[in-house]
């Protein structure tokens, strides 16, 4: 039996995977949430893309074959309840990177804004919280990655884009 990603410690079949097979759908913001965070971390991207206002496949589809998803935390949540129409869940989760060329791992921090249209959750967009955790690199120091490199000839590129 797999524990359900989404971190609510319960069998996936008993707590996202109903919403991902269209069985159910979410009666709130956070199991909207949490269960996307399941579709990114298992590759259901339809339903990712079925439950955002205005999704962009390509980038949705970068993100989940790029990255491994490791944890998630519920950090916050304003309304977003079964007779609410709009709703906020701020969260973390934690990541690695799989592509060559990623920073490895990381966590994403964000505040993501809900709304109910014809009875159903949607996702409008996410505000990103970065966290700093290091002091910021200079382009002349080591990079923070640990390559032995300078910061400009190895991740500031990547950060440039």
């Amino acid at each position: 039996m797999e524990i359900c990603p989404c971190g609510n410690s319960r069998p996936l079949e008993a707590c996202c995977q109903p919403y991902l097979t269209g069985q159910s759908r979410p009666e709130t913001a956070e199991q909207l949430m949490r269960s996307r965070y399941t579709a990114y971390a298992t590759g259901a991207i339809d339903y990712i893309v079925e439950t955002e206002f205005e999704p962009d496949r390509e980038v949705i589809e970068n993100w989940a074959s790029t990255t491994r998803f490791v944890q998630l935390r519920v950090l916050d949540r304003e309304a977003g309840g079964p007779d609410d129409e709009s709703g906020t869940v701020t969260f973390e989760a934690d990541f690695e990177g799989l592509a060559k060329s990623s920073r490895g791992p990381g966590t994403h921090r964000e505040t993501s804004q809900f709304r109910k249209e014809d009875g159903r959750w949607l996702f409008l967009r996410g505000k990103q919280n970065p966290l700093r955790q290091a002091p910021k690199a200079g382009r002349n120091d080591p990079c923070p990655c640990g390559s032995g490199k300078k910061f400009k000839k190895c991740c500031l590129p990547k950060d440039s884009v």
